[in-house]
Formats: C-alpha cells, structure tokens, sequence
C-alpha cells in the first residue's frame, strides 16, 4: 500500500477455500500452497479481478467514522434495553419519569433517584428545577407528575433487591451517559468532515438521509468512481442484489450472505428512511408489501432499486430531484407514478 508501482488483488477467504478444494478434495492446507494458489489465480484470472484502488484520505476516515459510530450506536441501544430491564423489576415509575433514557437528563436522573424512595424523599425545588431543565413541563403537568410521584406505591420492599439494583441502575446510566457523550463527539467530527466532502450536495439532496444516512452514503459509494462499471456490480457487492440457484427442475432465489454487512445495512436503513420522504419509494413499498413481502424483503427491494438510481446520481455528479424522478415516471407510463400521485392528494385531503 505504500508503493504506486505494485498493483494489490482482493481475495475473500471463502474463494481461496473454494479454489484450493478443487485440487486438495482431502482437506490439507498450508501457508505455501495457499501462496502458490493465490499467485496461480491471479496469474490465470486476473481479467476476472479487479485491482484494489484507495479512496482519498478524507472518504477513508469519513468510512471508519460513520462505521464507529454504528457500533457505538449498537452499544447505546445494548445499554438502554438492560437499563429498562433492570428498571422494570423494581421502579418502573422511571421509565415515565427520566424520560428518554437514550438522554443524558435520564442518565442524570437516575444517578441522582435511582429509587422510588429517594424521589419520593427529593426537595420539591430540586426536582422542579431538573423538570424545569431537562423536560419544560408546564405549570399543570408538573403538579400533575408531582402527584404520581407523591401516590407511587413500589413494585416490591425487598431491600436487597432494590439496594442491588439501585446500584446497577446507576452503574448503567453512567456508562449510558459515557456513550451519549462519544456519540455527539463523533458526530461532531463526522459534520465536519462531511462538510468538506465533494459529493455532500448529492447525498444531502437524498429523501430520507439526513444528518445520519447523507455520510454514510457518501462513504458507501466512495471517491473512485471506476470501482464500479455498473449499478448491478453494486447491488451485488452490497448484498442488495438476491441470489438465483437453479439446478435442473429446482429454482429459488435467497438474499446474498457473502456481503459487507455495513455496507448493505446502509443501503437498507436509507430505503426505509426514504419511504417516510418520498412518495414513489412509499408506493413502491406498498405495492410490495401487497403482492405479499415481508417488510425487510419490501424494504431490500426498494434498496435494489434506489441503488441504481444513486449510482446514475454518482456517476453524473448530480444530486437527485424528486420531481424529476416523478415526472420520468409519468412520461413512461408507470405504474408507480399513479401510485404516488393518488397518495399524494390522499395526504393533501387528510
């Protein structure tokens, strides 16, 4: 990677395990033979391959930033379930009162109340002035919480159980609290570098994306726009595109497993997005939803096809327009183009 004159050839595992059981069926391996294997398959298909080309420095951090931020997201999801488990076997008034315990006003909640009791024991000032703000109750809900909290009974009096949990609650709100805070960091840093990115008008442009999705996106397609010779060699790299076997008299087609899971969970998180901002993708989704697809399968569907749509926006430096979409729909007859104009005057009506 540090020297231009060397051209690099990716190759998964899984096609080097392939290609040496078509000459070792009896299961040997070793680190020279698959040497060997790997310069004879590069040597003899390397029409078939595709030399390994960089992004710029700027889309490679955008990717591992959006990528770090996903998981971080994973951990905060992780933290806030066996919160709300914890919470519901000895005060659960606090999954009401905290609020959104995805929020640090709950983190701050709970590790000062992590019990009934010690609510119920709080000064009226202090608890008004947190309300005051965390939650901007007015004058009537607030006496109105003042007075559940007055006429809570708890779940259970086994000390032993509530003194261990109060700790653990508190214990979890403090990583939780940990978490939100890496999280706006590095939303910080991924609005900063996706500010500078070239194609920030074209994902931004996106229905649906917003401040999550548009970076993501971004780092899904890349800077090398010769990564790709078509849309299909896309879909299939993403794992949007399904996969046909057909053997005889058997045919089936299932969803592809040998994928970047990031990268096709990006895909699938925007195609869902998108069906609340636009009006072809939702009529799309309903029309599969009709003919009897899941709603993962409608939604992969959808990702199949705003795919190609992005690929074409990608390869022209052109950020999408809705209305453009809509009215090329219109000139070819399409059937989602009724679709979505029948829902729109049913949202205008209602």
């Amino acid at each position: 990677m540090s020297y231009d004159f060397l051209l690099l050839y990716p190759v998964p595992p899984k096609t080097l395990a392939r290609y040496r059981e078509a000459f070792a069926t009896s299961g040997a391996k070793s680190d020279p033979a698959d040497a060997d294997l790997l310069l004879e398959l590069v040597h003899t298909h390397r029409d078939r391959l595709r030399a390994w080309q960089p992004d710029d420095a700027l889309t490679r951090q955008l990717r591992l930033l959006v990528e770090h931020r996903r998981r971080t997201v994973a951990d905060r999801t992780r933290l806030t379930n066996r919160l709300t488990a914890l919470l519901k076997t000895y005060f659960p008034q606090a999954l009401d009162w905290a609020g959104d315990l995805r929020s640090p006003a709950a983190c701050e909640f709970l590790r000062t109340w992590p019990t009934l009791e010690a609510v119920q024991k709080a000064h009226r000032p202090h608890l008004r002035r947190f309300y005051h703000d965390h939650r901007r109750l007015s004058a009537e809900e607030l006496g109105q919480l003042f007075q559940q909290i007055d006429d809570a009974l708890p779940l259970t009096r086994d000390r032993a159980l509530v003194e261990a949990s109060a700790l653990m609650a508190q214990t979890l709100a403090e990583q939780l609290q940990a978490v939100i805070a890496s999280l706006e960091r590095l939303d910080r840093a991924i609005e900063g570098l996706f500010g500078q990115h070239p194609d920030q008008e074209l994902f931004n442009s996106l229905p649906g994306a917003g401040e999550a999705l548009a970076p993501r996106l971004a780092a899904a397609f890349g800077s090398d726009r010769h990564r790709f010779q078509s849309a299909e060699e896309l879909q299939q790299f993403s794992g949007v595109a399904p996969v046909t076997e057909a053997s005889g008299k058997m045919h089936g087609v299932h969803w592809r497993m040998a994928c970047p899971k990031f990268l096709r969970q990006t895909f699938h998180e925007f195609a869902a997005a998108s069906t609340h901002r636009s009006l072809w993708a939702r009529a799309y989704y309903d029309r599969q939803r009709q003919r009897g697809a899941s709603h993962h399968a409608a939604v992969r569907a959808l990702a199949y096809k705003w795919v190609r749509i992005l690929y074409r926006c990608w390869q022209t430096h052109t950020p999408y327009n809705e209305e453009l979409y809509l009215e090329a729909l219109r000139r070819r007859r399409s059937p989602l183009w009724l679709a979505a104009t029948i829902s729109s005057i049913q949202e205008a009506r209602s």
